[in-house]
């Protein structure tokens, strides 16, 4: 398929009046070529490319439902094409039989054009020494309601009414979806998908993961690869103190703080077969524990490591915009293959959402946080409505009516390591050994 050679230009006009998201979403979809028609029977009535735009265009004005999809093609028409007469069940009939994944091929090509715009401010000194920044992590779909005639008297617990879940590689720095896994099974291990959602990812990228994703044979199998890893330790998680890099007070008391190279894994049935790093600090009665494979604090400090684990949340506030901003809490249908066409709806108006913010957080040379994706999805269309430009309000204007304002992320207290009172490890530091795992549910 070919896409956009750029990404929207947050200081142009829609010159077709439009919505700005639904114009850029419009660029995209008409560079898809149609589809071949049929050898042998009828070519069908409404084509595809007409359907899917349909499909993100009723979800971005917010109307979730299969009959409002009905109405745009047949009663008005959508933006160039002219109306379809065809019948609602047809277009029943034409989601339920397409592919589930039918919509990732323009997920892909949304990416790509925000993936080609240079870096901004924030992408450049972010962790710097990593070549990308990524987060893990999956999310459950809401429960289909039990009001959709297939589903009526069901129970509330009811297994059947959970469609399955999304997992998901998110680009920190940029704030965008570099990958999505969907899996019909919602109760199923996190470490399944991991290895294929960082696939791909070029050599030295940082990832973050939660604790759902903590396993001897996963890190090494990240170090193995030439990635850089982060990770909350978790509790019991039995390790070799091998060398202190720094330390300051006594377990326990406030103010204590251990940076030190470990063997994860203190017992021959279950062992890491890299050195890691661990930092421990305790901080107004909290400890805090992390691990990773960078074993250099002068690459890694304590400070940039909490930094880098908090943008971990990044991935959580995407997944939450994808359900609470675009109405996949509401589910269209009983038919899980209709809900994958609305999932993947969703993430679609997401990364394009995603990536305007990160368009104007460019423009007006502030940080990716600093920038309100909730205003964005809410008033957007409100300037397309009354034919008016957003971009010189939103860039120019924008910390007047609060579309860039300071990030009110929580501020954590980090204790700082004088470069000059760390002790090196020995040059002949053993840094592999022959692993053992366990087979603890790893994927």
């Amino acid at each position: 398929m070919d896409v956009p050679a750029a990404a929207p230009d947050p200081g142009g006009v829609s010159p077709s009046g439009r919505d700005p998201i639904e114009q850029f979403l419009a660029d995209v979809l008409h560079t898809i070529p149609p589809e071949p028609r049929p050898t042998t029977g009828r070519p069908p009535v409404l084509p595809a490319l007409v359907l899917w735009s349909a499909v993100l265009v009723c979800l971005l004005r917010g109307q979730p439902r299969q009959q409002a999809i009905w109405r745009l093609v047949s009663e008005r028409g959508l933006w160039d094409w002219p109306r379809v007469q065809i019948s609602d069940e047809a277009i029943y009939q034409r989601l339920s039989r397409a592919a589930h994944d039918a919509l990732r091929t323009v997920f892909d090509a949304i990416t790509q054009v925000f993936l080609a715009r240079p870096a901004g401010r924030w992408e450049q000194r972010f962790a710097p020494f990593a070549t990308e920044v990524v987060a893990l992590d999956e999310s459950t779909l809401d429960p289909v309601r039990r009001t959709l005639p297939a589903l009526r008297g069901t129970a509330a617990g009811d297994a059947g009414r959970l469609v399955g879940k999304i997992a998901g590689c998110f680009d920190v720095r940029r704030g965008l979806w570099r990958a999505i896994r969907t899996t019909d099974q919602p109760h199923q291990n996190e470490k399944v998908f991991a290895r294929s959602l960082v696939a791909g990812l070029p050599v030295g990228t940082l990832v973050l993961a939660d604790l759902g994703y903590f396993a001897f044979r996963w890190f090494d199998d990240l170090t193995r690869a030439g990635y850089w890893w982060v990770s909350r330790l978790r509790q019991e998680t039995s390790h070799h103190l091998v060398h202190t890099l720094y330390q300051r007070g006594l377990p326990g008391q406030e103010g204590w703080v251990l940076d030190a190279l470990i063997w994860l894994g203190a017992h021959r049935a279950d062992r890491s077969g890299y050195l890691a790093r661990l930092v421990a600090f305790q901080v107004n009665g909290t400890c805090w524990r992390y691990v990773t494979n960078v074993t250099d604090p002068t690459v890694l400090s304590i400070a940039t490591i909490v930094a880098c684990y908090r943008a971990r949340w990044t991935i959580e506030q995407a997944f939450l915009v994808v359900k609470r901003e675009l109405s996949l809490a509401f589910l269209w249908s009983a038919k899980p293959v209709v809900v994958w066409h609305q999932v993947w709806a969703a993430l679609c108006l997401a990364q394009i959402l995603q990536g305007l913010r990160g368009l104007v957080a460019q423009a007006a040379d502030v940080e990716l946080d600093d920038v309100s994706l909730t205003l964005l999805v809410r008033n957007l269309p409100l300037y397309a409505r009354e034919g008016k430009d957003p971009w010189p309000t939103i860039i120019g204007e924008g910390a007047r009516y609060g579309y860039i304002r300071p990030s009110t992320k929580r501020r954590y207290l980090v204790p700082e390591v004088p470069a000059d009172a760390l002790s090196p490890p020995p040059a002949d530091l053993v840094r592999t050994r022959t692993p053992r795992y366990a087979g603890r549910r790893c994927g």
